[in-house]
């Protein structure tokens, strides 16, 4: 049914203006008490075997929003709503700024993937921080909070500018995620060389802990699928050896060629991030270059490409203890993250897998063996 809705509606919409329309629905739906109740039941079902311990959190499942779609934290307890285990909002800046020009955002839909240059739009870390201290929780979920480099802050002074958003933002945070690795900021990817990794991250523990002395927030960095082999190797180890929690494997991709794309050339060549399926080799490649590199010492996160249950649990498998997704859900709508738990659920039981902790990094076990 949403599918033709989307052929119908959606893909004859401006992709932006479609994601305000839709995300605008799922808050309004949200806003009505029985009405959020009926659909949360219907979208939101338990798995009780699906319950993961992760960061020191406890969740009702491994899978989450990717950020990216709820920027500014103003939809949260929609997004639970519709199942989702976890919402990692933003990508939040250290000051607000309006992101690249439109237009910036597009489909391929025949690879079943995104486009994006949107440029960490959003309203700054002190609004946002505002918005999260003043947010009544009516649906139980993860809280990530991911942070980037304001675009006008130059290079050298992009520390200070994480610094400024880890303090407003960390006491909001379940866990906090530095991103390094978005291609739509000038210089950004820069900072993922271990030489400049090294001081950022431990300057962002620092603040944190400064900031929440009570608790101790998990911090992840997200890297990008571009890297060479050697540099994710690099900063596994470094994210070991400066007691990270855990790495988001992967950000999008500026590659285009060996993806077998089949979209309008017209589209293939605009510049930004790709998302979504024709991602998923090599996000999945990554991740278990990780988890062989870390074993069980940090939580990895797996996403880019994943689009049903299936590319969900061999995430898992690869060492993925949670799983996030954007792309698929603009494609598959509002009843994705029910058949993603559905569909883990049944692979779960069919497994030789007591857990779904038994199950995060089978297969390189398996290799190592």
């Amino acid at each position: 049914m949403y599918e033709l809705f989307f052929r119908l509606f959606f893909r004859r919409m401006d992709a932006e203006r479609a994601h305000h329309l839709a995300f605008g629905w799922i808050r309004l739906t949200a806003k009505v008490p029985v009405l959020r109740t009926l659909v949360a039941a219907w979208l939101a079902p338990r798995h009780e075997e699906l319950r993961t311990e992760a960061l020191g959190l406890r969740m009702h499942g491994p899978f989450g929003l990717a950020a990216g779609f709820d920027k500014n934290a103003v939809g949260i307890d929609g997004l639970a709503m519709l199942g989702f285990d976890h919402v990692e909002i933003g990508t939040v800046t250290g000051q607000g700024q309006p992101g690249n020009p439109a237009k910036r955002l597009f489909r391929l839909v025949p690879d079943r993937a995104l486009i994006n240059r949107m440029g960490f739009n959003n309203e700054g870390s002190q609004v946002v921080a505002a918005r999260l201290a003043a947010r009544r929780t009516v649906f139980r979920t993860t809280v990530g909070v991911n942070i980037g480099k304001t675009k006008a802050v130059p290079e050298a002074e992009a520390v200070a500018d994480y610094v400024t958003s880890t303090r407003r933002l960390a006491a909001y945070a379940d866990y906090l995620v530095v991103n390094v690795s978005s291609p739509n900021t000038p210089g950004l990817r820069d900072l993922q060389a271990t030489a400049a990794l090294r001081p950022l991250l431990s300057a962002v523990r620092a603040a944190a802990d400064h900031a929440v002395p009570g608790r101790r927030v998990p911090l992840l960095v997200k890297i990008a699928p571009d890297l060479a082999d050697a540099d994710v190797d690099a900063v596994a180890d470094l994210a070991v050896e400066l007691g990270l929690d855990g790495i988001i494997a992967t950000n999008t991709t500026i590659a285009r060629d060996g993806l077998g794309l089949r979209s309008d050339p017209a589209l293939v060549k605009e510049t930004g991030g790709l998302s979504g399926a024709p991602l998923k080799e090599r996000s999945l490649e990554v991740l278990r270059r990780l988890h062989a590199r870390v074993g069980d010492r940090l939580v990895l996160v797996g996403v880019g490409g994943i689009g049903d249950a299936e590319d969900a649990w061999q995430r898992v498998l690869a060492g993925a203890t949670l799983v996030q997704g954007y792309s698929a859900f603009i494609y598959r709508g509002p009843l994705w993250a029910r058949a993603v738990h559905k569909g883990l659920a049944a692979r779960l039981a069919a497994s030789p897998y007591a857990t779904l902790a038994d199950a995060v990094g089978a297969d390189t076990r398996k290799v190592t063996a």
